[in-house]
This record gives structure tokens, sequence and C-alpha cells, in this order.
């Protein structure tokens, strides 16, 4: 059987680095509003989905042209939902309106090669503009094995292999249109004998409008065989760096009864204009109330971050603008479009199928915000 990310997430241990060893920094926030507060109805057939691929993560920006610019995850469905470790490319598709659809444009990142660190693989975007000059991040791969083909049978160690090769990487461009520049080494470098000794994964850039500086989230994990999964910081005067590390810890500790140290993953942070806030997925409902739920989080410098209260950002339960209410198995990918420091649409990565991570159709959904 193929291996899937959630059961090959199960499967590790912490290993020997101990959970003692770094801080709780986190505290409440009061404020008046949950985020999730915000949320409208989502547009039924918005969004970006495409017949033969799975689609995952997006990010979106309003381009010179007026247009609305997706930067998503692609990859035929033939291989299997498996497929995002060995197979994803980022693509790009457009759309006149944030809500969409969004339409198929072209590949941004395609394979270039098992030579280079992203040489087969480029997956979870983030896009911003800086300078005059648009920045695609996204976590690249490559692998020793061949690159897996409709029927393929996949063997056992494979979804490893090219797991523990995962690196971000900034791509650069004049235009959304491309072409892309690729960078020949990774942006962020694992550190051994650290909690982030194995991968650097998920960025999550953010431009401070008071510093000009840029600050990138990262998930990693100290040992071989992935969790825990833990979020760091770091900080660039260019978004091609160098980035230096604000702190030597991971910057969230729950305590919370499940696994505090594989609590929260894929955040989103933008900057007000006086703080940083951010979105992300409370993994098992400790922190917000629902599995899968999101969390609101605001901070000064980037470090150290105050859950708001109410803390709970998004849910599964998706009002659609037809009147109808569902549940979705998986909320994925949380990216805000904002404006002037203001969101105004949430995307995710969802998916249709029997139970979570058994998707028969996935696609990237878009909420107006208030």
């Amino acid at each position: 059987m193929p291996i899937s990310r959630r059961s090959f997430l199960k499967r590790a241990t912490l290993g020997a680095l101990a959970v003692s060893a770094f801080p709780q920094i986190l505290s409440a926030n009061n404020s008046s509003k949950a985020f999730i507060d915000k949320l409208l109805p989502a547009p039924v057939g918005g969004g970006f989905q495409m017949d033969d691929y799975w689609i995952w993560g997006s990010s979106v920006i309003k381009g010179d042209d007026g247009k609305y610019h997706m930067f998503a995850d692609r990859w035929l469905k033939n291989i299997g939902f498996q497929g995002w470790v060995t197979n994803s490319q980022v693509v790009h598709a457009i759309s006149d309106t944030p809500e969409g659809p969004y339409i198929f444009s072209d590949v941004a990142l395609p394979v270039r090669g098992p030579e280079y660190f992203d040489g087969l693989v480029t997956h979870n975007p983030r896009i911003i503009f800086f300078k005059g000059t648009y920045y695609l991040y996204y976590f690249g791969t490559t692998y020793d094995f061949p690159v897996p083909q409709a029927g393929t049978q996949w063997q056992d160690d494979w979804f490893e292999r090219a797991w523990m090769n995962k690196r971000i990487g900034v791509a650069w461009s004049k235009s959304l249109y491309g072409p892309w520049h690729r960078p020949e080494h990774p942006a962020i470098e694992p550190r051994p004998g650290k909690w982030d000794a194995t991968i650097t994964t998920n960025p999550s850039p953010v431009i401070n409008p008071i510093t000009g500086k840029i600050l990138l989230m990262y998930k990693s994990s100290p040992v071989n065989s992935a969790p825990p999964l833990l979020l760091g910081v770091a900080e660039a005067d260019d978004p091609l760096g160098e980035y230096r590390r604000l702190s030597d810890d991971p910057i969230f500790r729950f305590d919370t009864p499940d696994n505090q140290d594989n609590d929260v993953e894929d955040p989103f942070v933008w900057h007000n204009g006086k703080e940083y806030e951010l979105i992300m997925k409370d993994r098992f409902g400790h922190i917000c109330g629902e599995e899968g739920g999101g969390v609101h989080a605001t901070s000064k410098d980037g470090v150290k971050w105050n859950l708001s209260n109410p803390v709970k950002a998004y849910s599964r339960t998706i009002r659609w603008n037809d009147g109808s209410v569902s549940l979705q198995a998986n909320f994925e990918r949380p990216f805000l479009l904002t404006e002037n420091g203001k969101p105004t649409h949430l995307f995710a990565a969802t998916g249709s199928g029997p139970q979570p991570w058994n998707f028969e159709k996935t696609w990237n959904m878009v909420i107006p915000l208030k």
C-alpha cells in the first residue's frame, strides 16, 4: 500500500530531543470580535479546480493588469493523492475577480531536473511584491527514484525519501506571467542538531511596512521521521536573503492534552500597519475547539505571539451563497488576500470524498470577508 501523509506522520516520534527544551511563550490577547465573524458565504463554483488534477494550496495577488493571479499546486489525479510529494508543480491561474473561478494560465515552476534541490517538485506557493519585483516562495524537493507515473507501484520508502529533501526556495520575476528565475540554493537550510535539523518547508513571508524587512515563518522537524512538526521564524533585508533566525527555538508551544509538539501548522502571516497577525490550522481542536479549525494570533515582533480572545479564525463548516451549509472534511493551507493591510478574502484547499485525506477531488475555495 502507498504510504499516506497521515500514516507517515503518525508513525514518527520525538526521538532524543526533549520537549522541555522549548519555552511556552503564548498568552491571551483580549479582543472584542472573533476573526471568524468576518467570514461571508462562500461562492459556489468559486476558487480554482481542474478536472484531471489534484489542486492544493493557493496564494493570490492583484496584478498591475487589474486581474487576480493565483499560484497553486497541481498534479495528475491518475498518480494518486500521495503524488503531491513527488509530482506537484506550482501553476498560475487568473480571474477577473477575487472569488473566481480562476482559469489555468501556465506552469510557473516546472520540473527542471533531479540535480536541483527543487528539481522534481514545487509546492505550497506564497507570492509577494517587493520593490518592483514579484517573489514566489515555495518548497521544492528532489529524489533518487523514478518519477511516479499512472499505474506506478509505490515503494514503501518513496514518500519519506522525497519528504526529507524539502527545502524553501524563492523565485523572482518582473511579471506574474514569468519567466521565473529559480535559485541554485535554498533560501533557508536546516540546522543539524537543532529543532529544525531536517527540512525547511511551507514558507509564510510578510513584508514589515515599518522596517521594510521580510519576516519568514517556516516549518521543520528535529528528527528524520517527520513529527514533531514545529514552526520557526527568520528575517531578511531582501526576499532572496540572507535569512537570520529571530529565535533559536520554535515559536509556538501549547499545553494541550494531546501532543504539544504538533498542534498547529500552515500559518498565514500579515502585517496590519501596527503589528503582525496570523491565522493557522488547529490540528486537533484543543485551541479553538474544532479539529481542523483555525486560530488567530497577534505579535509585535513576530516571535512572541498572543492568542486572540475569541481565538477562532475559521471553521470547516462552510456557509455557501446558495444557502446551503456543508462540513468540509479538510480545510487546509489557509491564505488571506490582503489589500492595504486588510484581509479581503480567505482561500483554502479542500476536497470531497468519503473521509479526510481520502479524496475524490480537491480544489481551492474562497470565502469573502466583511
